[in-house]
């Protein structure tokens, strides 16, 4: 289905740890949202300055309710833009367009899958773990952040898993380390068939590494939803581009907004992120920086 764009309403902003949970009126959005896909928000109102929008991965939905269709994100305050979303009250509107981007892809039978998430990138997982659950797949958590306070869905995480595994930078929660220390582990004990990852970049390459080497190298599927820079969400301004593989074999510099932003973790070029590969269909200079970046 393609994506609409409404004029949602603010029922909630909620403190989450280190998070805020803004819970939008947004019907027609909710409704067609599938987990791992995101909303583009205008940050300024009617009469503001900020042209370019805010992307957001979409937490969980409420398709029905006594004030219609529902969608919930989290997000910290880290500019100008999310500070103002941060100040919106109940009744509120925020422009929002969604649900945008390629969603995770679920297995066709039920299967050990392996969900791992760093500090708030982890939010999409929550809506995915359901999903995966009604198709009667086991669900095991690796949810990891800098400490204690920036771990996201703690105990949503332990309700809906059969195991969740905590790691923190500092030891402040669950074991001292990162979530690629613990995944080798967790995907040995629980015979995984398959792992999902959010989160920033270089925690996807580590976990896309563990993956591929699992099961003393025959690796399993890993799907990544990248956390890349996105302004317009529709894939028109180009600043989300990365190197990715086809099915032809070709690297191409694909927008993550519109082919992504899940991908299979085998297609992206890791060790050029932020780079056009020499080989890359197009390419006009060898190892040339992403002009959009």
């Amino acid at each position: 289905m393609p994506a609409v764009q409404v004029r949602g309403e603010v029922l909630s902003v909620k403190q989450t740890g280190a998070y805020l949970a803004m819970t939008l009126v947004a019907s027609g959005i909710a409704e067609q949202t599938r987990p791992g896909q995101f909303v583009a928000l205008a940050v300024s109102g009617d009469d503001g300055s900020m042209l370019l929008r805010r992307a957001f991965s979409i937490h969980q939905v409420a398709s029905r309710g006594v004030y219609g269709g529902t969608i919930e994100f989290i997000f910290s305050v880290s500019g100008k833009g999310t500070a103002w979303l941060a100040g919106r009250h109940p009744h509120d509107p925020v422009d929002v367009v969604g649900p945008l981007g390629r969603p995770f892809a679920l297995p066709k039978d039920p299967a050990n899958c392996v969900l791992v998430g760093g500090g708030y990138g982890a939010a999409p997982l929550f809506m995915l773990a359901d999903a995966l659950r009604k198709r009667g797949c086991r669900v095991d958590f690796v949810l990891g952040a800098a400490n204690a306070d920036r771990l996201f869905g703690a105990l949503d995480a332990k309700r809906m898993a059969a195991t969740v595994a905590f790691t923190t930078d500092d030891g402040s929660y669950g074991e001292e380390g990162r979530v690629s220390d613990v995944l080798p582990g967790v995907i040995d004990r629980v015979r995984a068939d398959v792992v999902y990852a959010c989160g920033p970049m270089a925690m996807l390459e580590a976990v896309y590494a563990v993956s591929a080497e699992a099961y003393g190298g025959a690796g399993i599927p890993t799907q990544v939803a990248v956390e890349e820079s996105m302004a317009c969400g529709i894939g028109v301004c180009m600043t989300c581009v990365l190197p990715v593989i086809g099915d032809d074999g070709q690297t191409r510099m694909v927008r993550s907004c519109v082919e992504g932003p899940v991908f299979a973790g085998d297609r992206i070029r890791w060790d050029a992120l932020g780079t056009v590969p020499a080989d890359t269909v197009g390419a006009i200079a060898a190892g040339a920086t992403t002009a959009a970046r």
